[in-house]
This record gives C-alpha cells, sequence and structure tokens, in this order.
C-alpha cells in the first residue's frame, strides 16, 4: 500500500480485538481484514496485554467485561507503557462506566449492540488522532507559568521534565492553545478533537480537561490555565 504521497509504501494499520464473545471477534477480524488492517485477537485480559507489549498495535478496540480482569485495568495496564489509541466496545451503558473507563486512559467508547459502520469510522478517526501532523509554517511555543507548549514539536514540559501526554490529550490542549483567550465550544471541540459525528458527548471533554488539569495545572481544582465556561465551552488563559 502507498502513502497518500505516493512514494514509501505505508505499513497496514494493526489493530488488537480484545472481547470474550467468540461471534463479535469473528465479525470484526472479517470486516477489519477486508478493509485490509492487520488483526491480533485475545479473549482476555492477561492474553491482550502479553499481544499488546509483543505485536504493538496502532489501534486497541476492548471490550469490558473480560474473563479473567475487568476492561479498566487493561487500559491502566496498557496506558502504563504506551499510548495507542483504545476504543472501548461495551454492553455498559451508564454514564458512571464510561467515565471511568475514559478516565482511565480510553479514547472512545461504543456500546453494544453497535452497527459496523459506526465502529470503523470511530476506529478510523481514533488512528487519525494518534497520526504525527506536519508542521503547518505557523507553529509556535506557548509559555506560561507552569508549562510550556511546543506545537510544532507536539511536545509539553514542565518544571525541566516532558509531561507525557495522550493523542486525545494532546489534540484537546492543541485547540485550546491555538485559540489562547477564546472561548472554544463544546460541540467545535468535540468535532475537532474526536470528529464531525460527535458533539453532545460532553463526558468526554469534563473528563478530558480533569485530566489536562492534573498533568498540569499547580492546583488543578482551582485552574489558572484551562477555564470552565459552564455550559458553553472551555478557555485556554496564559
Amino acid at each position: 500500500m502507498l502513502s497518500p504521497t505516493g512514494g514509501t509504501p505505508q505499513a497496514p494499520t494493526r489493530v488488537l480485538v480484545i472481547d470474550d464473545e467468540p461471534q463479535i471477534v469473528r465479525a470484526l477480524v472479517i470486516n477489519l481484514k477486508a478493509r485490509r488492517y492487520e488483526v491480533d485477537a485475545a479473549h482476555d485480559g492477561a492474553t491482550a496485554l502479553r499481544l499488546a507489549a509483543a505485536r504493538h498495535p496502532d489501534v486497541v478496540v476492548l471490550d469490558l467485561g473480560l474473563p479473567d480482569m475487568d476492561g479498566v485495568e487493561v487500559i491502566r495496564g496498557l496506558r502504563g507503557w504506551t499510548r495507542v489509541p483504545i476504543l472501548v466496545l461495551s454492553a455498559r451503558h451508564s454514564s458512571d462506566e464510561k467515565v471511568e473507563a475514559l478516565d482511565a486512559g480510553a479514547d472512545d467508547y461504543v456500546t453494544k449492540p453497535f452497527g459496523m459502520d459506526e465502529l470503523l469510522a470511530r476506529l478510523r478517526a481514533a488512528v487519525r488522532r494518534a497520526e504525527p501532523v506536519p508542521a503547518d509554517g505557523d507553529d509556535v511555543i506557548v509559555e506560561t507559568e507552569q508549562f510550556t507548549v511546543d506545537l510544532a514539536a507536539k511536545k509539553v514540559n514542565r518544571a525541566g521534565k516532558d509531561v507525557r501526554l495522550t493523542p486525545t490529550e494532546w489534540h484537546l490542549l492543541e485547540v485550546l492553545v491555538r485559540n489562547t483567550g477564546r472561548l472554544v465550544g463544546q460541540k467545535q471541540l468535540l468535532q475537532e478533537v474526536w470528529g464531525p459525528s460527535y458533539g453532545t458527548e460532553t463526558n468526554y471533554l469534563r473528563v478530558y480537561m480533569a485530566q489536562l488539569r492534573r498533568k498540569l495545572e499547580a492546583d488543578p481544582s482551582h485552574p489558572r490555565h484551562f477555564i470552565t465556561e459552564p455550559g458553553m465551552g472551555y478557555r485556554f488563559e496564559k
């Protein structure tokens, strides 16, 4: 497969599917392979963590109800060493359970039963968020009293140390920093970070803003830089 620029061949995207329901695994494997993805599958958490370490997938599709451990534990295990996008696939519908998965480091959440087209669209969006973005010529370094954001290098430094951000955390930070001092509406943030089919998942924003504040604010409970405008959106202030 050639790259979009037409030169160097591009490696296929590798997906790790983690689910204990054989029919769902089979359907996902067939549909993903038909679209030229490479697929590994695991039916429990321990196997999934071993496979992830051995195969280094580009994206993970994870069911929360596994036989040996809760899927949230798998998310935490992965987040200990990798920023790979994690798409949760679960029959759990409650807001609290979605927030727990997102808070552990998941990037998106799809409830069962699901449409294959929607799942594949969300998977593509998750992979795109993890891809490096070419410099656009106006990249800048933004400095605050607490931390420095280098938009070109996609790095954040606090107290002389690099801060590890997931691709989703970085995209949210980048949109806010590029709009310093301006209110960015909830729908705009969701669509710019997660994709055009998003607009109502405001719990995603609450979770990820809390994560950015924990990593970058001196006092996360009284944020100085990441300001909430209730019911409207968020604003970044230097």
